[in-house]
């Protein structure tokens, strides 16, 4: 087969693995179809056809079954051959002296993890992280649920390739987004793609969608490179690898590639943190040799960092759940890598002292890599002074502690509302009090500033107009929406209200039960007892326990009224139905018919007492799907449990539900 055929076929197999794997999980994981079924077929045996004639097979083929896998532990390897690192400059002239007028690749130096590859008899064989050079751990199962690797590969002899796993900075900001702890957020893609390629269960792996970029062919006995390096990369590619881009250049052509490799660096999805210039010569390359630290052949070059001077206004200290209290620094405004940065996180006292940081003082900021706020140098140094005594977020005391040789400033108060953060993030959320305009990154610096101790103070955010609309990513439009929010929230129900409470094991649907069951009595509800709880169906005496001590923690009902001279309760709703749901546990899944959608056969089973819940446990009174033989996930565990599956039309005729004409 020609190298172009080849190459062609792989790339229709690319197409073809990802809209097969969205086909799958849509039918058999969401009960919809994207595609019929003749159609899925049809294109599965193209699939197969071209695996055949490729003899390749990528990551996530619906052809083979990649099994996940827990494991105590990685086990370690030693590399046959240690790994050296390269030897770097950010002087421009200085890689043009090292290519000379000999072709070179000029790559990407890709900010992720290192992983060295063993192919056998055309399958993967072993996966081993770069570790110290010397020894790396073992992610063989991990290596099989990257996104774009083969499993499987036309040439059968020994293959050994090194490459770099990274996680995209699309992929990043998603699992960031989903993380609600501020402090367990990831600080960059790269420490994200090292835990998720060193997970003890491979599915958290496959679930990060990590991808492998191969950079260097170490070993293919009994292939004719042509002494090419550029070959080898070709090569990879014909075999189903991705390979990091790269342009062919020489002295003269140096400049255009670089202007090229600058201007793109920052419009890609992927880190860089430099370029690798590598030989092309194969022969003169090994001829160099290599130093003890570094080989001959190949150098890095790393991204000049730009400077901008400007002067320290301000050192705003910011509480997290955590107790810890970081400095962060405020500066002048500045242009940094075609955007105004104005702040940078100076992470602990250590590196304040370290820098002898204090205000007024002429400094030089960069971005780290490109992306992340630094100070770089102080030229002034007038010393540190001012570390506040107390929290900035409930005025507790605050202490210098010793860490690891590293000296940080703590709160120690267990009530600081700074370490509540998840508690007013559930507050404001779409099922509680539905207020927009307040993410959690936002009401952390509410917090960390003072302007928020207990949630009623919330509401009362409008006497800090005039600071907070000259705080980074407010201004006055900002202000006012999230005033219009605010005053729209005011208006609310009790269950919702209860549910924002953050009571543990109190959800949105025991919240209206317990409502429910004293007629939204606010009155009654507060000083409820376990034995009154525990005697609804379905509110056992975990969650009786949780509710009362809840309430009766000292300042706890002094808060909640508070709140409640903020709000604006909506009567108890007026119903004549029957109660002949109570103590019934419905899941709803699939379309519906006869209702306008899900929500509606919600509340059409919480009006007559029931509860509804997002998946199929031993506690689920009935399934409502109107297909109900379909093998969908949740039908296979209704079925398992002995749970009955029914229509829609079954559900409204069991508990005589008039249709709406």
């Amino acid at each position: 087969m020609s190298t172009g055929r080849q190459a062609e076929k792989i790339e229709r197999m690319k197409e073809l693995v990802p809209l097969l794997q969205k086909a799958s999980q849509a039918y058999y994981q969401e009960d919809r179809e994207i595609m019929s079924n003749r159609e899925y077929d049809e294109l599965y045996d193209e699939l197969v056809r071209l695996e055949e004639e490729t003899q390749t097979v990528l990551t996530g083929s619906p052809t083979v079954s990649v099994g996940y896998e827990a494991v105590d532990e990685l086990p370690k390897e030693t590399h046959e051959a240690p790994m050296l690192s390269l030897d770097k400059t950010k002087d421009r002239e200085t890689l043009r002296a090292f290519v000379g007028d000999r072709p070179t690749l000029l790559s990407w130096k890709m900010d992720g993890l290192t992983i060295v590859l063993t192919y056998r008899e055309g399958e993967l064989y072993k996966a081993v992280t770069r570790g110290n050079g010397v020894i790396g751990e073992v992610v063989t199962n991990n290596a099989r649920v990257f996104d774009n690797i083969p499993l499987k590969i036309p040439y059968k002899g020994e293959l050994i390739l090194r490459g770099e796993a990274i996680i995209t900075y699309s992929e990043f900001e998603r699992i960031n987004r989903q993380i609600e702890d501020v402090d367990a957020k990831y600080k960059n893609p790269r420490n994200l793609c090292s835990g998720s390629v060193r997970q003890l269960n491979n599915q958290i792996t496959a679930n990060r969608h990590v991808r492998f970029y191969a950079f260097a062919l170490v070993k293919a006995e009994q292939v004719d490179f042509e002494n090419s390096n550029r070959r080898k990369m070709e090569w990879l590619r014909e075999q189903g690898f991705e390979v990091v881009e790269y342009r062919m250049v020489t002295e003269d052509t140096l400049d255009d590639a670089m202007e090229y490799f600058s201007g793109q660096v920052q419009k890609n999805d992927f880190p860089s943190d430099g370029l690798v210039a590598l030989y092309d010569d194969i022969a003169y390359g090994e001829s160099l040799g290599r130093t003890a630290k570094f080989p001959r052949n190949a150098y890095a070059f790393k991204w000049a960092d730009e400077m901008a001077e400007t002067t320290l206004e301000e050192i705003e200290w910011s509480p997290s759940r955590t107790g810890l209290i970081n400095p962060v620094a405020i500066f002048a405004p500045v242009e940094l890598e075609g955007t105004t940065v104005s702040r940078a996180s100076v992470h602990n006292i250590s590196i304040m002292r370290k820098l002898e940081l204090g205000l007024g003082d002429r400094i030089r900021v960069y971005k780290a890599n490109m992306i992340i706020p630094q100070i770089g140098e102080n030229l002034t140094r007038s010393g540190v002074k001012d570390i506040p005594q107390c929290c900035p977020a409930c005025g507790g005391p605050a202490r210098i502690e010793t860490v690891n040789d590293v000296e940080a400033l703590y709160c120690r108060n267990q009530d600081c509302p700074a370490k509540a953060i998840k508690g007013f993030t559930l507050f404001v959320s779409r099922d509680a009090m539905n207020i927009d305009g307040l993410s959690e990154a936002t009401l952390e610096k509410f917090i960390g500033k003072g302007f928020i101790h207990n949630l009623g103070d919330i509401f009362e955010i409008g006497k800090y107009k005039e600071e907070i609309i000259t705080m980074e990513g407010f201004g006055e439009k900002s202000f006012q929406n999230l005033s219009e929010s605010l005053e729209k929230a005011r208006k609310t129900e009790l269950p919702r209200v209860i549910y924002a409470l953050g009571i543990p094991n109190i959800g949105l649907a025991n919240a209206k039960v317990i409502c429910r069951k004293f007629g939204y009595d606010v009155e009654k509800i507060r000083h409820l007892t376990e034995e009154e709880l525990a005697s609804i169906d379905g509110i056992g005496p975990v969650i009786a326990k949780s509710f009362v001590e809840y309430f009766a923690k000292a300042g706890r009902q002094e808060k909640f009224d508070h709140l409640l001279s903020h709000l604006e309760l909506a009567e108890a709703p007026k119903t004549d139905t029957e109660q002949n749901m109570e103590g019934l546990n419905f899941v709803i899944t699939g379309s519906v018919e006869y209702f306008a959608n899900r929500n509606q056969v919600k509340a059409e089973i919480e009006k007559r007492g029931g509860k509804v819940t997002g998946s199929v446990t031993s506690k689920t009174s009935y399934l409502i799907n109107n297909d109900t033989t379909s093998n969908s996930s949740k039908n296979k565990k209704a079925r398992e449990l002995g749970i009955p599956v029914i229509s829609e039309e079954e559900f409204m005729l069991k508990w005589g539900i008039q249709r709406e004409q």
